[in-house]
């Protein structure tokens, strides 16, 4: 991720196979959270991952600090 360089490809691949929640948006694409440890200061946090309608090209991933739990 260009923008967010601290976010790890093997956490997006995390949510990919096996993710906590997974939600569809009206435009196709597919949110998918898990949880991590951020390096930065050790603190666990949902990385929320959005992919396209295939299921597994990446668009755009963030730290989600309005996560509410699981419901995968």
């Amino acid at each position: 991720m260009r923008k967010r360089p601290y976010i790890q490809p093997a956490w997006c691949e995390r949510a990919l196979e096996a993710p906590e929640k997974r939600e569809a948006q009206s435009d196709g694409r597919i949110r998918l959270w898990v949880r991590v440890v951020d390096p930065r200061d050790g603190s666990e946090r949902a990385l929320r991952v959005v992919v396209l309608e295939d299921g597994e090209t990446v668009h755009n991933a963030f730290f989600d600090r309005g996560f509410q739990g699981s419901g995968a």
